[in-house]
Order: structure tokens, then sequence, then C-alpha cells
């Protein structure tokens, strides 16, 4: 069956081309969160810094064990602390995607209309 290219046009503007939008954005939102690995991030908060771990000694020595404790907290503390930073910030950079593209789907959206409100202006202009 054919259809008037107006027709064509409706269905492509408002069904079509708004559905492979909905799906660039999905795109976008879930290649930011394996950019930034949020996920992994979340699971290994409370990991140590690269890896970094001081081991007990053998024997009974308080020291030792003390500051070989202490070093492991802070390794703890400090991959805490950046993979909190990194995980706040790939959070902001995911709410400014989806900003972004409710702002891209919305302008999509209202293309037709600003067509319209660019022609009734100018023909404003032209008449008077």
């Amino acid at each position: 069956m054919t259809q008037n290219i107006f027709f064509q046009w409706l269905a492509f503007h408002f069904f079509d081309a708004p559905g492979e939008i909905l799906k660039d954005w999905r795109n976008f939102l879930r290649f930011n969160l394996n950019y930034f690995s949020i996920l992994l991030l979340f699971r290994t908060l409370f990991a140590y810094w690269r890896k970094n771990q001081w081991s007990r000694p053998r024997g009974f020595n308080i020291g030792k064990y003390i500051e070989a404790s202490f070093l492991n907290l802070v390794s703890r503390i400090l991959g805490a602390m950046v993979r909190s930073f990194l995980i706040i910030l790939g959070l902001a950079v995911e709410l400014f995607i989806f900003l972004g593209g409710i702002l891209v789907l919305l302008g999509w959206l209202m293309l037709p209309v600003a067509l319209v409100a660019g022609l009734i202006f100018g023909l404003k202009v032209l008449i008077f």
C-alpha cells in the first residue's frame, strides 16, 4: 500500500526517528556506565588501592602487626575515596547525558512547530 508523502513524513518524524533517538540515547547511557565502570566501582568500593596490601609478619611483633594493619586500612580508605569520586563523576556525566537526551528528543519533536512558527514569522516580516 502506498502512502502520501506527508503521511510517510509524519510516520518517520513522530514514530521512526524518536525510536532511533531513544535507542541511541540508551546506548550513550550504557556506554557511560561501562566507561566509568560504576557497577564495578560499587562492588570494589572498599578494596585495597591498586592492590597495595601489606602482609602481617610471622611471629609475635605487635608493632609490625599494628603497622601493617594501619597501612592496609589507609590503603582501603584511599581506595574508597578515589572510587567514590569516580562514582560521583560517572553519575554526574550520566545525569548530563540523560538531560541532554531529553533535550534532543523534545527538540526533535518540536521541529515541526519551529518550522511553522518560522514560516509565519517570515511571512509577517515580508508582509509588514
